[in-house]
Formats: C-alpha cells, structure tokens, sequence
C-alpha cells in the first residue's frame, strides 16, 4: 500500500498542528487554480490526513489572499473531445471531490479570494465553509460553453435550493460573501485577517469531541443527500454503531462522573 505521506508535494503545503491539519493550494501565480497535478496532490494528502489518527479536523485554504481556488487549470482541457470531457469530470470526481466529501473527519473550507468554478465545487465537497470578506463566488462554465463537472450541479441546489442554484449557474454570475452566506453557502463571513483564526477555532471545537461519534454523524448527514440512500435509516445504522465504540463508553461515563471525556477516537 502507498504511503501517502511520502509523497513530494509540488502544489499545495500541508502542515500539521495538534490535531488539525492544514492544507493549502500554493498556485499562487495561477491563483491557485485546479490543474490534473494540483488534483492528485489534493486527493493524497487527503487520504493521508483521514487514515492519521491524530488528525482530527482538517482545514483547506488557498495561498494568498487573492484566490481560493480561482477555477480549474483551463489551458489542460480546452481542446478536448467529449469523451475525453467526461473522463475529466469522472476521474476528478472521483479522485478529490468525492473523496473530500467522504471523509471521516470534517473538512472546513477556509475561503480566501475567488471561489469559482472547481474552487467553488471544492468548497462545495467540504463540510463547513468560512469566507473571507473579499471572497468571491461563482460557477461561470456556462460562459466558457461548458457546464460544472465535478459536482456543482448537484452540491449547489442542495446548499441553497434549486432557483437560485440555477440563477447562479445560468447566468454565471459571481457573489460576495455577504450573499453567500445570506444564502447559506457559507457559514460565517470574517476579515480575511481573521481568517484561518476563525477556522482554527471551529476546529479546536470540534476536536473537543468524539472522533468516532463525527465520522458516523458525517455518513448520516451525507446519505440524507444521496439519491440511491435512506437518510433516516443511515442515521439509525449509524447511531447503533456508536454504542460499540469505545468513545461512547467514555463519553457516557464522564457524563454520568460529572468530568470532562477523554476521546481517543477508537
């Protein structure tokens, strides 16, 4: 089995402290936009940061303050025929943007800059996401005589229902921050100073509690959105699970002992 942490990254920076761990797109020049290598990285340190145990919480940003994820690396696909088109989409999905909402440990989206196009369905497969105050979001394919491939169609009206899902899709128009979190595309919107700070609070939170206990909460919260899933019989499938932890047992025993838990995620 590859170790994913012995890979060299040459686009993003990963870092680890306590138990968060921080990845950034460092594209910089390319306003960090999403090439086919930038994607391979992601989904690495990714799947890294899911199978290390003290990892908890694991927070994504784009170097700089300009871009979050400016969109996706153009230039690699401007020429494609339509299969090749829908192998880009299928192997991307797969490759980051599933995994990423998949995940057994949240994912928090700390956006900074332009969010658009594949920034955008990245932000879109985190957990939670906070905005900078300068951030910008759109899904502009329409424009370029394409439509969103890694998701946005889908994760968008789900986010903030299907009309203005479509109003934003149709006619490509991009939002400030205070917009979207009017409409409940992100969750807090903070100077971009306060950025990471804000994100690394919410996680410290959430590392608080019980690893196991998030992990199942994630797999009930996703299947609610999941066409082929029943969301109601997932949450209880995952609530049972729960009691065989050894989370729970500490969880339930603090309480009743009156102190704090001591999670150690098994």
């Amino acid at each position: 089995m590859a170790n994913f942490k012995e890979m060299a990254y040459q686009n993003i920076l990963v870092d680890r402290k306590g138990t968060i761990e921080y990845i950034t797109i460092n594209r910089p020049e390319k306003l960090n936009a999403l090439n086919r290598a930038t994607i391979e990285e992601l989904s690495n340190a990714f799947k890294a940061a899911n199978s290390d145990k003290e990892v908890r919480v694991i927070i994504l940003t784009g170097s700089g303050e300009k871009a979050f994820v400016a969109g996706a690396d153009i230039s690699e696909f401007a020429h494609f025929s339509p299969e090749e088109g829908k192998n880009l989409a299928a192997v991307g999905q797969e490759t980051l943007f599933n995994v990423v909402e998949n995940m057994t440990k949240p994912v928090i989206a700390a956006v900074n800059g332009f969010a658009l196009g594949g920034g955008l369905e990245l932000a879109m497969s985190c957990h939670i996401r906070i905005a900078s105050e300068n951030a910008k979001m759109g899904l502009p394919e329409v424009s370029l005589g394409v439509i969103p491939g890694y998701g946005g169609t889908q994760r968008l009206p789900r986010l903030i229902g299907k009309g203005r899902a479509s109003q934003l899709i149709f006619s490509a128009e991009m939002i400030n921050a205070d917009t979207a979190e009017k409409w409940g595309l992100v969750n807090k919107v903070v100077p971009i100073s306060e950025l990471i700070n804000e994100a690394t609070a919410l996680a410290e939170k959430i590392s608080k509690n019980s690893p196991t206990a998030i992990a199942q909460a994630i797999l009930a919260v996703e299947a609610g959105f999941a066409a082929n899933k029943d969301g109601f019989k997932k949450e209880i499938d995952c609530f049972g699970n729960s009691f065989n932890t050894k989370d729970f047992k500490e969880g339930t025993t603090a309480f009743l002992e009156k102190r704090k838990p001591n999670f150690i995620g098994e």
